[in-house]
């Protein structure tokens, strides 16, 4: 074995990889001024549209997801694409829509605009109820997610001699500890940075992996390369390929009404009004570098099929790891991506990948941490706690808050191994705030009219109506199998639209106008529209690919 394909050199250039986007990052922010709120929570109104791409990117992309909906391509098909594909529209809604409204009022939290619309009561309920979501929920799980991901993927076990639990604890301090260090003595741009050069290795690590899997599909299949494992793939089960489920398909498959309904809305939420998210956007030096950034995301999103999505479908059809998958049984479909990986990526540049990886697991929890410190000292804090706090308090405060979110979430994180059920319905938990969130949102950008108590109503009847849902489980009429949830989240949409329309009309109040702070300049891009009318192009066109008239024929 030569020495680039020993553990020494794996070890190296990922400890290389690693190090360097520490350093980068560091570097870039030395000159920062940290005491303010403004410079630690929105990196000093200064991030420019690549940058902002690049931690949009990294925010959303977690190694959960890259196992996840890559085991989704596996059991299903092409169909999961939409999830990458569908985001681009939302991401081109930010840009021209919601950004220019929350640029203008210089919003730093989305409970701030909250506040500003609907007033004090309603930011104070939903931001208890986002951080509480945040710290309990989404932090540990992050943790554990990626720690899993990485034991799956490199057997630290293994290597080690210890048993999987010590080896998933290991990692979740590993992780935790240098995320929150990024998070909380870096602030937002010092994570912003780190997930830009994250991002540029992650696009060329996953885009890596189908390229050498096609090759090695080819090799097994045929004695050929990577065009005979194209042709293979294409040639074997067309339908794999198809991005278009059925009405009534089962998850993991995404049944195509939900493309331009649930999908869309549930998107709408969570690139638009979630914190963690929009507040890279919030962070630009103008309206025309966030719309930027917002636009340049949705391009890279369309490309992310490549890693997200078909190496699951080429993992479906290679050889080699049809063992492993099937040793795996029910739990195959998380093994899929892991067990491809550990096939065909080679061992000198497996360092470089396992960096990569491990970027993208630090980005995930980082960017919740400061967002969840962001909106726990800015909105409850400041707000319902010390209203005379200084800027120097309020950092030292999310400083504070982020180091004991951070260690909690630490010490939970391991725990969550013995409580799968529990994390599969916390993980629905996000779908009790979600339109309620973007609804009351909505109404400083389109409902201008309604009373301050209409998100209290749209609350009420969001939880009262989904909570049923997911108690009473309805099935499909045509094969049993249980309704897909973003069913009840387009139809709720709609009744939710009507009853905040109805209450805008006939219950209105004086007309609300965004005030205008004067916080960055507000002129925007001069291309946006073009550029969106290419990608709306470019996104038809790949669904067109992945079809019955395209190669799914």
């Amino acid at each position: 074995m030569s020495f680039f394909s020993s553990m020494i050199w794996i070890t190296l250039s990922f400890l290389f990889f690693t190090v360097m986007v520490a350093v980068i990052s560091a570097w870039k922010t030395r000159d920062d001024k940290l005491d303010t709120a403004e410079g630690y929570f929105l990196a000093g109104r200064g991030l420019p549209g690549i940058v902002i791409a690049g931690s949009l990117l990294l925010t959303n992309l977690s190694a959960e997801q890259l196992v996840g909906t890559n085991g989704q391509g596996w059991a299903s098909n092409m169909s999961p694409i939409g999830w990458e594909v569908g985001a681009l529209f939302t991401l081109f809604a930010l840009a021209l829509w919601f950004l220019p409204t929350y640029l203008k009022m210089g919003t730093t939290t989305i409970p701030q605009l909250m506040e500003a619309r609907f007033g004090r009561g309603t930011k104070l309920m939903f931001s208890f109820v986002i951080v509480v979501m945040y710290s309990i929920l989404n932090l540990p799980v992050i943790l554990y997610s990626g720690a899993v991901v990485f034991e799956n993927i490199f057997d630290i076990s293994g290597i080690f001699g210890i048993s999987k639990f010590t080896a998933v604890a290991i990692l979740c301090v590993v992780i935790g500890i240098i995320g929150g260090c990024y998070a909380i003595f870096g602030g937002l741009k010092a994570v912003a940075v780190s997930d830009t050069i994250n991002g540029i290795g992650l696009i060329i690590g996953g885009l890596m992996i189908p390229f050498l899997a096609l090759a090695l599909l080819g090799h097994e299949t045929t004695g050929g390369g990577l065009v005979e494992g194209v042709k293979y793939l294409v040639q074997a089960e067309p339908e794999k390929l198809n991005a278009w489920a059925s009405w009534d398909a089962a998850e993991p498959a995404l049944p195509w009404p939900l493309i331009f309904t649930g999908m869309f809305f549930n998107n709408l939420y969570w690139w638009c009004t979630n914190q963690s998210f929009v507040q890279r956007a919030l962070a630009a030096k103008s309206l025309k570098e966030g719309q930027k950034g917002a636009i340049y995301c949705g391009f890279l999103k369309t490309i992310g099929f490549f890693y997200l999505v078909l190496p699951g479908v080429i993992a479906y059809h290679l050889p080699s790891i049809q063992d492993k998958l099937a040793a795996a049984g029910s739990s195959a479909i998380d093994f899929a991506y892991p067990a491809l990986v550990s096939a065909v990526v080679p061992k000198p540049v497996m360092g470089f990948f396992a960096a990569v990886l491990f970027g993208a697991i630090l980005s995930s929890f980082n960017s919740v941490l400061n967002s969840a410190s962001t909106m726990f000292t800015l909105d409850l804090y400041r707000t319902a706690i010390n209203p005379k706090a200084s800027d120097m308090q309020c950092v030292k405060v999310g400083k504070i808050y982020g180091t004991c979110a951070g260690a909690v979430a630490i010490c939970v994180a391991p725990f969550v191994m013995f409580a799968q059920g529990i994390t599969t319905f916390l993980n629905s938990m996000s779908q009790f705030v979600s339109l309620p969130i973007l609804f009351t949102v909505l109404g400083a950008l389109i409902f201008r009219k309604a009373p301050k108590y209409a998100p209290k109503v749209i609350t009420a009847v969001h939880v009262i109506a989904y909570g049923a849902f997911m108690i009473l489980k309805p099935c499909y009429p045509t094969s049993g199998e249980p309704i897909h949830y973003l069913y009840a989240i387009a139809v709720l949409f709609v009744v939710e639209f009507a009853i905040m329309w109805y209450l805008n009309k006939y219950r209105g109040t004086e007309d609300y106008v965004p005030a205008d702070v004067g916080a960055v300049d507000l002129t925007p891009w001069k291309y946006r529209h073009i550029v969106c009318i290419i990608g709306i192009i470019l996104a038809i066109g790949i669904y067109i690919l992945f079809s019955p008239i395209g190669i799914a024929a």
